[in-house]
């Protein structure tokens, strides 16, 4: 989450004036994140979730996002639900930018994962998979594979500012991806981005996961390798075999996983590496002025990455067989 875009008030009392949400008593940015421009909203309603869409969400997507929510929330999963206008509309313009409504979730989400919070995790995982078993839309990974060599050609040339030797190191490892990325896993909705700071709690239990605007169609195992690159890891990025542990039994206690999904986990975990440092990397050679927005560094993914190259099994991320 992010602010890209402005909102003068008396733009978002006219965009409110389509919601039965009552006056507008307050709103503010929230400075998170690097993609869409977000806002917590006060109205006479309660608290809810404004987001300008921008940067890599295309407009064609955001029926796919809202209406996955929607589905997921109606299945019990704990997660926003898309606010729909008097006229029944989810999406709508606002300060030139297409604008959605979400109902806001209480809890607080986890700087320091623990234990515990890992295996919550997991199983919220595998809810999520299991709830959009029957979601009837359809959404290619615009930032799988495919993406990875067009993603790198915008950066290559500048990598080695970031740190001397990037550029060959990442070239080497997409070369390395693209012939052993497997061909025939279980695929579903996967959410493609539960970070830590996507996830909340209360008490010790997950009382929500927000952020779905990467959510699409891909392995499911995909899925939970990029949570064992984004939860599993501490902060000097050594792997946290305890928490890997904890995360993936949880994850199987709610969906187990086929031979062939371990087998490929830690393949899809390099995939997974490289992907973020690869998005962070074009983020960071290209943030807009004047963003209220601190771009994450890529090398925190180089890290875990190298820690991929060396891993030989699951059982390095935690899989007991």
């Amino acid at each position: 989450m992010a602010v890209y875009t402005e909102v003068s008030d008396t733009d978002l009392g006219s965009f409110l004036a389509d919601y039965g949400l009552g006056k507008l008593l307050a709103y503010k940015g929230i400075a998170e994140g690097v993609e869409n421009s977000n806002f917590l909203l006060h109205v006479e309603a309660g608290f809810f979730i404004l987001t300008l869409y921008e940067k890599r969400v295309s407009a064609a997507d955001l029926p796919f996002f809202l209406a996955l929510m929607e589905h997921l929330a109606a299945r019990g999963l704990a997660c926003p639900q898309p606010v729909k206008t008097k006229n029944g509309a989810m999406l709508g313009m606002l300060a030139g930018r297409p604008a959605a409504i979400v109902t806001f979730l209480e809890g607080v989400s986890s700087r320091r994962p623990t234990n515990a919070q890992c295996a919550a995790l997991g199983a919220a995982l595998g809810q999520l998979h299991r709830a959009g078993a029957d979601f009837d839309s359809t959404r290619p990974n615009a930032l799988s594979l495919a993406a990875w060599s067009h993603l790198f050609d915008l950066a290559k040339d500048r990598a080695d500012e970031v740190k001397a030797g990037l550029s060959s190191f990442i070239a080497d490892e997409l070369a390395f991806l693209e012939k052993t990325w497997p061909q025939d896993l279980p695929r579903g909705v996967i959410h493609a981005d539960l970070f830590p700071d996507n996830v909340l709690f209360l008490g010790g239990e997950v009382s929500g996961l927000i952020d779905f605007y990467f959510a699409c169609t891909d392995f499911l195992a995909y899925d939970l390798a990029v949570c064992l690159n984004a939860w599993c890891f501490e902060p000097d990025f050594s792997f946290n075999v305890t928490k890997g542990m904890a995360l993936i039994e949880a994850y199987q206690g709610v969906r187990k996983l086929t031979r062939e999904e371990i087998e490929a986990l830690p393949v899809l975990a390099r995939g997974a590496a490289l992907r973020f440092t690869l998005t962070r990397l074009v983020d960071w050679l290209n943030v807009p002025p004047g963003a209220l927005v601190k771009p994450k560094d890529p090398l925190e993914y180089v890290k875990r990455l190298r820690f991929h190259q060396r891993s030989n099994s699951a059982r390095d991320l935690g899989l007991m067989l």
